[in-house]
């Protein structure tokens, strides 16, 4: 059955309403909630306008829009915590930043802020992943971060954690799309260039602090010519490891490396102990025979110039000098010896002291007697006749007790 007849309006196939049918029920929608304004602002049924409406009806959505307007501008008020900016911006634009406190702007939808924290320390992870706790997630690696090429052609896996916060909110917002996103791929790519022109030795051992460094200054360096508005304040290396399939005969290497160090360490130590030890051993017996040395030349010098002086006197008085050298060689000769012979004239004993035993008792020396030695023969000493050409000759001394310093003189 058609349903586009003539005169009777186009009906509806589903419900079989024509489109003039619904004229009725919009008005009688018009007129539903023009009563219920006016049950709410007071109105009547009595004094309606032309228009529909009553000036109490106006009144009160006059009034209705100065409240409207207040709440829209109270809510252009806004508190910005310590530590973090307020970026506003009119229709996208942005004109000015805000510091902490209680600040203004046209409410939305034509001005509008973004609260930005400035102190707070954000950090990012390249090769590895963790929980909120520190611990790893999935065994921590990622391997398509994580392993790259070193310099000797020798894989290497490598886990920075990169600490950064903001700088200048203004161009953190606007001058970068992803900042954090970005700060990930721009630290990937410093630390495969800074791991690629090491060697593996050079990673794994001394130069974890110099290849730290590099990589933080070489991120800093792009993230300011992007003009990101980050501060990077740390990068920390995390791990700097061999892969897994090789890292036992690494490890190897690395205790052989240790146990070397320690007994270079341990033979230093003692080189350090043995040789001062030699060095001062060395120079106290050069400073003992330079002693001896300068001993040896000065009593030759002495003996030399001595002789020297006495040749020169024996040239002058040789009689004199000769018997002087005499009675010096004698008391020298007898000098240590304890016994004393007197020499009596024209007598035929000879009188021993007995020294040695008073000089152990030297309380009994007054009371000590005289012996008398009748068995003992006379000694008699006699001057030697002085001649310049004739040697020096002790004369015997029959005393029993003198015969060795007699053979003794006579080897003198």
């Amino acid at each position: 059955m058609s349903w586009n007849e003539p005169g009777g309006g186009k009906k509806d196939p589903w419900s079989g309403k024509s489109a003039n049918d619904d004229a009725p029920e919009l008005d009688e929608a018009i007129r539903s909630l023009q009563k219920k304004l006016e049950q709410i602002f007071g109105g009547n049924n009595g004094g309606e306008n032309g228009d529909g409406f009553s000036g109490n009806s106006l009144k009160g959505l006059g009034l209705l829009a100065v409240g409207v307007g207040i709440i829209w501008g109270l809510s252009g008020f806004y508190i910005v915590d310590e530590g973090n900016h307020g970026v506003e911006t009119r229709f996208g634009k942005y004109i000015g930043t805000t510091q902490a406190g209680l600040n203004w702007h046209l409410p939305a939808p034509i001005e509008q802020v973004a609260l930005v924290n400035v102190k707070q320390q954000r950090f990012i992870e390249v090769g590895y992943r963790s929980n909120g706790s520190g611990d790893l997630v999935n065994g921590g690696s990622v391997p398509k971060e994580a392993l790259m090429l070193t310099k000797d052609e020798n894989y290497v896996d490598v886990r920075l954690a990169v600490q950064y916060q903001v700088k200048d909110a203004k161009a953190f917002i606007f001058n970068v799309a992803n900042p954090a996103a970005t700060l990930k791929h721009v630290t990937e790519s410093a630390q495969r260039g800074v791991v690629g022109s090491s060697t593996m030795d050079f990673i794994l051992t001394e130069g974890r602090g110099e290849i730290v460094a590099e990589i933080k200054k070489e991120i800093q360096n792009v993230m300011d010519s992007y003009n990101s508005g980050i501060q990077v304040t740390s990068v920390n290396l995390q791990d700097a490891q061999p892969p897994e399939q090789v890292q036992n005969a690494f490890a190897d290497a690395i205790k052989a490396r240790e146990d070397e160090q320690r007994l270079i360490n341990e033979a230093q130590a003692y080189a350090n102990d043995v040789i001062p030890k030699a060095r001062g051993a060395a120079a106290r017996k050069m400073q003992e025979a330079e002693g001896y040395k300068e001993q040896v030349l000065a009593q030759a010098q002495g003996e030399t110039s001595r002789f020297s002086q006495l040749l020169t006197e024996y040239t002058k008085a040789p009689d004199v000098t000769r018997k002087r050298l005499y009675i010096e060689t004698m008391e020298s000769v007898l000098g240590n010896t304890n016994n004393v012979i007197v020499d009596v004239k024209n007598g035929s004993n000879v009188m021993y002291l007995p020294l040695d035993k008073l000089m152990q008792n030297p309380q009994n020396a007054a009371t000590a007697p005289v012996i008398n030695a009748p068995h003992v023969s006379s000694a008699t000493v006699e001057e030697p006749v002085i001649s310049p050409n004739v040697p020096l000759t002790v004369p015997s001394i029959t005393n029993n007790n003198s015969r060795g310093r007699q053979n003794d003189m006579r080897g003198r």
